[in-house]
């Protein structure tokens, strides 16, 4: 069993580039370098670095022409290529021995590498072999050659050395060059991850890839579970839809991280951690804050068993002059130490909590408690929908997992369907098995975002009066058990409905009902026409505590199985339940509020 997948085991790291070089640590190797940053970051309680063979001067090829430009010859330079193992495959010896090194060094500290192969991006700038850099190198035929004599050249080497416990394909490979076409990228994957598997079967192959989707989109989960190992998110705020929209100590940049590992896992059906993570230099965060967003990043993926995290990255790189350094600024202030060796306060962070973990009497951590699966469908924009619903049921005091439309969908008390766009959000025979779930005594909660669903009278027990599209926001007033609030929701129709027999719990500013709930079997059905996920995914600013926002959810959790044995008062707090035995819970509590909070 591997690091990745062992359950409730969670481990820590960071990315690696050598302090004094970044980028070029291999052509300006400095091995007393690499032998001091290990002895920091082992000393800092780290375990797991992710490391970097840099393509081009792995495999240092160039091509040699002849008349009218025709290739003729690959050669190292103006030397014919040697007649050994590396020398047909286009390796260096010489920075096979040099990574070799590392290897030792990462031996004597006790770290374990993860070996990022095809490391042909990295920071914004592309790097790729000489004769390849003119290439599509995800689909062209010479290039994908030349990569999987690189592959399978550098894992044949490495396959026996203790300090490699896994294989990723690379850093953010589907940024080295564009596709238009699902298959290409399935096709791609999985000829690298052949490559790998060719020469070892041992180690898992780690996807390294960010930016998935759940259903439209070249790069899907679903693809990368069915071909990997294990899955990877690098949740920056920068640089994932709906994120950086509020400051980064509060819940929605608190659970960002969890919630997209979590959404890997659950569609990919594969373990999945945090490979990549960060706050992207001081304007976004001062370090007392960066370290405090850490803090609760890592106490919440351990909580949710999201198996891991990295930082990116080891050291800082303000004194490089070389792109992608000199391109991009939030390259350079993102280490866990500075140039000088002075540890960061984040670094202090991750110290205390691999201290804690060694100390922690109740490890493995059982596995949390689940109160509903979120179901996302098609067409409509499932992060933005799968990352509020689990941000409104955290504050709601529920525990979600995520399954897609067309996948099996597990047993649980409490569905939610949000957003739900269209006429073919879900086919006829899956809505059917989950009905037939609520008909046991489950109950389904949707949302619409101009959707359209079949059989609406005898399910909801309600008729409409007419449905036409509207472009504004709707003043809603919500009643649950006699305690009225209203809210501000997006609406992009209308549905005029007349509820009978349903029961009304939200109307909108004419009266109008706008949420519903009807039985149906021993179960429910509950009904809101308006897209609460996607309006708060497109909300600007932190979702105060005293915010109305997630009480619909909290509604919703009478319908939970109630298994749980603790509820808190404070929707920015969240908790989570680890049965220990028959007589015993283990509560793991995270505020997400910048200042301290007191909870019932």
């Amino acid at each position: 069993m591997s690091v990745f997948s062992e359950k409730g085991k969670f481990f820590l790291g960071c990315n690696y580039w050598a302090s004094h070089a970044g980028t070029r640590m291999w052509s300006d190797w400095r091995p007393e370098v690499v032998e001091e940053d290990f002895r920091r970051i082992a000393e800092a309680g780290m375990t797991l670095l992710r490391v970097f063979p840099l393509w081009p001067d792995f495999q240092p090829i160039t091509l040699l022409r002849q008349g009218g430009g025709a290739p003729r010859e690959y050669r190292f330079g103006e030397d014919p290529l040697p007649d050994t193992e590396a020398g047909r495959a286009g390796v260096s010896e010489e920075m096979l021995n040099r990574f070799a090194v590392m290897c030792g060094l990462a031996r004597k500290y006790g770290l374990s590498l993860l070996v990022g192969l095809v490391t042909g991006w990295m920071s914004g700038r592309f790097y790729a072999p000489q004769p390849l850099e003119h290439l599509n190198v995800l689909k062209d035929p010479e290039a994908l050659r030349w990569e999987a004599k690189f592959v399978r050249c550098f894992v044949r080497r490495f396959r026996d050395d203790p300090a490699v416990v896994g294989w990723d394909l690379g850093n953010e490979c589907n940024c080295m060059a564009p596709l238009t076409d699902r298959s290409e990228a399935y096709v791609w994957a999985e000829y690298i991850a052949g490559a790998i598997r060719s020469e070892d079967q041992t180690r898992p192959v780690v996807s390294g890839m960010h930016s998935l989707s759940a259903e439209s989109g070249v790069w899907r989960i679903e693809d990368q579970g069915e071909l990997m190992d294990v899955l990877t998110t690098h949740p920056y705020v920068l640089f994932v839809p709906h994120c950086g929209v509020d400051p980064i100590d509060t819940i929605r940049p608190g659970t960002h991280a969890v919630s997209e590992t979590l959404l890997y896992a659950d569609l990919g059906h594969k373990p999945c951690f945090v490979e990549e993570c960060g706050t992207l230099g001081p304007m976004f965060a001062s370090e007392k804050i960066a370290a405090e967003y850490v803090r609760r990043n890592l106490f919440t993926l351990w909580a949710h068993d999201c198996k891991g995290f990295l930082w990116w990255c080891a050291a800082d790189q303000k004194h490089l002059t070389h792109a992608p350094y000199d391109w991009n600024s939030v390259e350079r202030e993102l280490g866990l130490f500075r140039q000088n060796g002075e540890l960061k306060p984040v670094t202090g962070v991750m110290k205390a909590f691999s201290d804690f973990m060694k100390t922690f009497p109740y490890l493995p951590l059982p596995p949390r408690i689940t109160d509903a699966v979120c179901v996302l469908t098609r067409g409509q924009d499932s992060w933005a929908n799968a990352y509020m619903s689990f941000v409104l049921a955290k504050q709601a005091g529920l525990d979600l997992e995520f399954a897609y439309a067309d996948q099996r969908l597990p047993d649980a008390p409490l569905y939610l369907m949000p957003g739900i766009c269209g006429d073919s959000a879900i086919s006829g025979h899956r809505i059917q098995e989950l009905l037939e779930k609520v008909e046991q005594g489950a109950c389904l909660y949707l949302s619409l975002d101009d959707g359209l669903l079949s059989g609406f009278e005898a399910l909801f027990g309600a008729s409409s009066k007419g449905r036409y599209r509207f472009d504004g926001e709707e003043r809603v007033h919500v009643s649950v058990d006699g305690d009225s609030f209203p809210l501000c929701l997006e609406a992009p129709f209308r549905l005029k409905l007349e509820a009978d027999p349903a029961a009304v719990f939200a109307r909108d500013g004419e009266g109008d009902p706008v949420g519903l709930v009807h039985p149906y079997g021993k179960g429910h059905l509950v009904l809101l026409t308006l897209p609460l996920e996607r309006t708060m995914a497109q909300r600007q600013g932190p979702m105060e505590e005293d915010s109305d926002d997630h009480r619909v959810y909290r509604y919703l959790r009478r319908f939970a199985s109630g298994e749980k044995a603790a509820w808190i008062d404070r929707p920015n707090v969240g908790l989570t339940e680890h049965p220990v035995d028959p007589g015993h819970r283990l509560l793991v509590l995270v505020n997400y509020d910048p200042e301290p909070a007191e909870v019932a």
